[in-house]
């Protein structure tokens, strides 16, 4: 039996949002694309439930829109702020710093260019192949670990120097 689109909705909006919030690094953002996806997937429904996995063909849908996505604030400016980090997850007092260091890099994700950071995001986040992030991005294999290779290469000369602060980075 296929599953409803409201069956659907309420069984992974928060997984979409998460991934969206990781995505785009602004939980708006996020809330936007993930609402223009789930519109668009709303009318298109009984076609997309016939397929073996809805749920990775309607987040597909979500890297797409990401990376179309043309309003000003995504293509120019990508915020980072708390709400950003407790949509990823709960934020809990560590005495090893871990989250310090956590929102660094996070920082440091976000001004990567948007097809490195969505290919750092499969393959660290989605735990994808490359095979896999090629064909969500539409290139080749070689094209994904020149993007992974690049966006590493830059979060490394980053790392050398002094961390920014979340609230630094905007």
């Amino acid at each position: 039996m296929a599953l409803s689109f409201d069956e659907f909705v309420a069984a992974r909006l928060d997984a979409l949002l998460r991934y969206a919030t990781v995505l785009t690094c602004d939980p708006h953002l996020a809330q936007d694309v993930v609402q223009e996806v789930l519109l668009r997937a709303q009318q298109r429904w009984p076609r997309i439930a016939e397929t073996d996995a809805p749920h990775a063909y309607v987040k597909r849908m979500v890297t797409n829109e990401y990376l179309s996505w043309r309003r000003r604030r995504a293509a120019r400016e990508v915020a980072l702020s708390l709400p950003v980090l407790d949509a990823i997850g709960p934020v809990v007092p560590d005495p090893n710093l871990q989250y310090d260091e956590r929102d660094a890099m996070l920082a440091r994700i976000a001004r990567l260019p948007r097809k490195q950071r969505t290919a750092v995001v499969l393959r660290y986040y989605e735990h994808y192949t490359d095979a896999e992030i090629g064909a969500v991005l539409g290139c080749r294999e070689g094209t994904v670990r020149s993007h992974l290779s690049r966006a590493l290469s830059t979060l490394r000369t980053v790392t050398r120097q002094p961390a920014l602060s979340p609230r630094e980075a905007l």
